[in-house]
């Protein structure tokens, strides 16, 4: 009863919320202009060297492989996903009043989250396909077909689209908030349900249900097929390890990245951190959100053969 009279109490206090206050953005003086640089030069460098290699994938037929497919279609994940926080934040540092209005606030939640589930589908697809590749490589053209290909980045990139729309439009937007502060320097969802004043088993089942069907059913995945890939290099020929091992490692180095970044987000959200530097609270939030786009072009630029070929062909045709 006390339990009930307090729930009824928090929801009589509760207003329509017009707009959040991110908390996290200290004051910094003229330094606020250096921040502004960095981020703009990290976004510069994010945008160009993910849209020359979706370029480069594009305008040579060469490369209209499965694998590098699937890469476009990650480059444009990161495109994507760079382009609703960086912008965001280049306004936000040179503001004094650090407040979003609440549709702004949700359709960033929607962005980022959406980033996040085309990025570890797409890493899943590209593990799958290397392992096709590896294990079966005398099938491969059979099982790993243009239309399969078509049907796999459908469900990448339409899957957390579907996905978090509803979780936004079904469960987070109506909930009754009794506050509008986010401790942090852009929205996320489960700081907007800490705020919220009504029943959120709903979203705990929801997020339980989610991480343990989607999010580790494809992990397990991908340690899965790389498993067999490994199993497959160690008793195979030295030829046939250095080729795999050249074309996994970037696969391998960008799951890490990512699981490393989507980690420490995870913890840093659900446990009390307040005893870290509020410097490193803010970095370990943006690393997954930064460190991949920036990692990932490097990453397949540099290892992948194929692209490194076409590139200097293309630098020898454009330069005088």
């Amino acid at each position: 009863m006390i339990a009930l009279s307090t729930n009824r109490k928090m929801m009589m206090n509760s207003t329509p919320v017009s707009y959040f206050t991110l908390s996290a953005y200290v004051d910094t003086g003229l330094f606020k202009y250096l921040y502004f640089l960095i981020i703009l030069t990290l976004y510069m460098l994010i945008v160009c060297s993910n849209v020359l290699l979706i370029v480069v994938i594009c305008m040579n037929r060469s490369l209209h492989e499965p694998m590098y497919l699937f890469l476009c279609s990650l480059f444009v994940n990161e495109l994507y996903g760079s382009s609703g926080l960086f912008p965001f934040l280049l306004v936000q540092i040179l503001s004094d009043i650090h407040t979003v209005s609440a549709p702004f606030c949700f359709l960033q939640i929607f962005c980022l989250y959406t980033y996040g589930g085309v990025e570890l589908l797409n890493l899943a697809a590209m593990s799958y396909d290397r392992y096709l590749a590896i294990c079966y490589p005398l099938r491969y053209n059979t099982l790993m077909t243009y239309n399969k290909i078509a049907v796999l980045i459908a469900v990448i990139w339409l899957y957390p689209f579907f996905a978090n729309a509803l979780t936004l439009t079904t469960m987070t937007v109506p909930l009754q908030l009794c506050g509008n502060v986010i401790n942090k320097v852009y929205c996320d969802n489960y700081y907007v349900v800490k705020l919220a004043c009504s029943d959120t088993t709903a979203h705990n089942i929801f997020g339980l249900v989610n991480l343990f069907t989607i999010i580790l059913g494809l992990i397990v995945l991908i340690i899965y097929t790389y498993m067999r890939i490994l199993r497959v290099c160690f008793s195979g020929s030295k030829q046939t390890r250095q080729k795999a091992i050249s074309t996994c490692t970037p696969h391998l180095a960008s799951l890490l990245n990512f699981s490393f970044g989507a980690f420490f987000e995870m913890v840093q959200a659900r446990f009390n951190m307040k005893y870290l530097p509020n410097m490193l609270r803010i970095f370990l939030s943006l690393y997954w959100l930064t460190c991949q786009p920036l990692l990932n072009p490097l990453l397949y630029g540099l290892q992948m053969s194929k692209i490194r070929i076409v590139c200097r062909k293309l630098k020898h045709i454009y330069t005088p």
